[in-house]
C-alpha cells in the first residue's frame, strides 16, 4: 500500500542519517506521503485519539509513580498525599484516572467501527488480532491500576476477580496463589499489580507499533469496503488526514478536560474513598464501568466455571471473528440485514454494561441472560448464516465512484467534465 519511498533528503545531515538509520524517511512514508482512501469519515480518527490517550496515560503514570507507595499500609495515604500535597498532583491523578475511561470510550468506538465496516476481513486479519491483543492488555492494565489506590472497591474488586481463576480445575488454585503472592489479597498482591501496571503500558506501546505497521502494509479499510483501485482513490495522509485527526483530537480533549476538571469522580465509585478493610464487605461490589458488560455475562451464568468461561469467551470470540463472518461484502452499509443485526448487537452491549452495574436480582439476571445469548449468537450463528442468505446491495466500482455519487455526481460525469 505504501509503495516505493518518495522521500528526498534536503541537507547533508539528513542524507548522512538516511544512509545509517532511515527513520526520517520511515516517518515521512508512514505519516506524510502515505496514501489513504479519500472517503474515510471521522470514525477513523479514533486510532489517532487512542495514540494520544496512550501517551497521556504513560506520561501521567510515570509522574504519579514518583509519589506513590505500593504498600498496603501506605498506598491509600500516598494517593491522598498526591491529591493534597504534591504540586498539581490532583490534576495528574484526575487526568490519569479519567484518562483510562477516555481510553476505553475511544477503543470501544474503534472496535464497533471495525465490526460495522468489516475491518477484520482479509487481508486485515492480523491487524484485527493485534487490536484484540491491545484490548486485552488495556483491560489487564486498567484492572491492576484500579487496585492501586487500595480503597474498599479496589480491595474487594481484586478479591472477587482474582478468585474467579479458582473455578478452573487443577490449575485454578495455583494461579490464584500466584496472583495473590500468598493466601489472600495483601501486600504481595499490591506489589505484583503495581509492577505489572507500570510495565504493561510499555508492552502496549510496542503492540500498537506492530498494529500500525500491519495496517500500513495492507492499507486502510474504508466505509465502502472496496479496495483501492488506483491513485485516484487516495489522498496523502498529510495534510488531509492530519488536519482531520487533529480536529477530532481537539474535540476529544475538550470532552476529556471537562470530565477531568468538572466531574472528575463521575466514573469512579464513592467506596474507593474509604481505606481497604478486609473485615467490611461493600454492599455491592462492582468493577470499573468498562468491565461491566463482561461482568454481566459472568453473572448471567449460574455455574461459576461456566460464567468464567463465558466471560473470557466473550473476548476470545473476537480473535476468530475474521473467520466467522462468511459474507463477501465488508461494509454493513451494503448489507441490509447485517446493519440491523449490528445495531441490535450495539444495544445488547450497552444493555450488558447497564446490567453489570445492577444487583444480581431476578429481573436483571434474566435480561443479562437474554443479552448474553444474543451476544454469542451474533458471532457464532448470525454472522456465519447471514453470509449465505443475505442479498447485499450493489457495491460501487471504486472509492472515487462512491465519493462522487454521494455528492450528487458520478465517475462518468466527472470524466466528461
Amino acid at each position: 500500500m505504501s509503495g516505493h519511498s518518495t522521500f528526498e533528503p534536503q541537507n547533508g545531515f539528513v542524507k548522512w542519517m538516511e544512509r545509517r538509520l532511515p527513520f526520517i524517511s520511515l516517518a515521512h512514508n508512514s505519516f506524510v506521503s502515505y496514501p489513504v482512501p479519500k472517503n474515510l469519515n471521522y470514525l477513523w480518527t479514533f486510532g489517532a485519539i487512542l495514540a494520544v490517550c496512550l501517551v497521556a496515560q504513560i506520561i501521567t503514570g510515570v509522574v504519579l509513580v514518583m509519589h506513590y507507595t505500593p504498600h498496603t499500609s501506605m498506598a491509600f495515604d500516598s494517593v491522598e498525599h498526591i491529591m493534597r500535597d504534591v504540586n498539581w498532583g490532583w490534576m495528574l491523578r484526575y487526568l490519569h484516572a479519567n484518562g483510562a475511561s477516555m481510553f476505553f470510550i475511544a477503543v470501544y468506538i474503534h472496535i464497533f467501527r471495525g465490526i460495522y465496516y468489516g475491518s477484520y476481513k482479509e487481508p486485515r486479519e492480523v491487524v484485527w488480532i493485534l487490536g484484540v491483543v491491545i484490548f486485552l492488555l488495556m483491560m489487564a492494565t486498567g484492572f491492576m491500576g484500579y487496585v492501586l489506590p487500595w480503597g474498599q472497591m479496589s480491595f474487594w474488586g481484586a478479591t472477587v476477580i482474582t478468585n474467579l481463576f479458582s473455578a478452573f480445575p487443577i490449575v485454578g488454585d495455583p494461579i490464584v496463589e500466584l496472583l495473590w503472592g500468598g493466601f489472600s489479597v495483601d501486600n504481595p498482591t499490591l506489589n505484583r499489580f503495581f509492577s505489572l501496571h507500570y510495565l504493561l503500558p510499555f508492552m502496549l506501546a510496542a503492540i500498537v507499533g506492530l498494529h500500525i505497521w500491519a495496517f500500513h502494509e495492507v492499507g486502510n479499510n474504508n466505509p465502502t469496503g472496496v479496495e483501492v483501485k488506483d491513485s485516484q482513490d487516495t489522498v496523502p495522509f498529510t495534510p488531509y488526514y492530519t488536519v482531520k485527526d487533529l480536529y477530532a483530537i481537539v474535540l476529544f480533549l475538550i470532552f476529556f478536560a471537562w470530565m477531568a476538571f468538572m466531574v472528575p469522580n463521575f466514573m469512579g465509585h464513592p467506596d474507593n474513598y474509604i481505606p481497604a478493610d478486609s473485615l467490611v464487605t461493600p454492599a455491592h461490589i462492582v468493577p470499573e464501568w468498562y468491565f461491566l458488560p463482561f461482568y454481566a455475562i459472568l453473572r448471567a451464568i449460574p455455574d461459576k466455571l461456566g460464567g468464567v468461561l463465558a466471560m473470557f469467551g466473550a473476548i476470545a470470540v473476537l480473535f476468530v471473528l475474521p473467520w466467522l463472518d462468511t459474507s463477501k461484502v465488508r461494509s454493513n452499509n451494503y448489507r441490509p440485514l447485517g446493519k440491523q443485526f449490528f445495531w441490535i448487537f450495539v444495544v445488547v452491549c450497552l444493555g450488558l454494561g447497564y446490567l453489570g452495574g445492577k444487583p444480581a436480582e431476578d429481573g436483571y439476571v434474566l435480561w443479562a441472560r437474554i443479552f448474553t445469548v444474543y451476544y454469542f449468537a451474533y458471532f457464532l450463528v448470525i454472522l456465519p448464516v447471514l453470509g449465505f442468505i443475505e442479498k447485499p446491495k450493489a457495491l460501487p466500482a471504486s472509492i472515487s465512484e462512491a465519493v462522487l455519487s454521494k455528492h450528487g455526481g458520478s465517475a462518468a460525469a466527472d470524466s466528461k467534465a
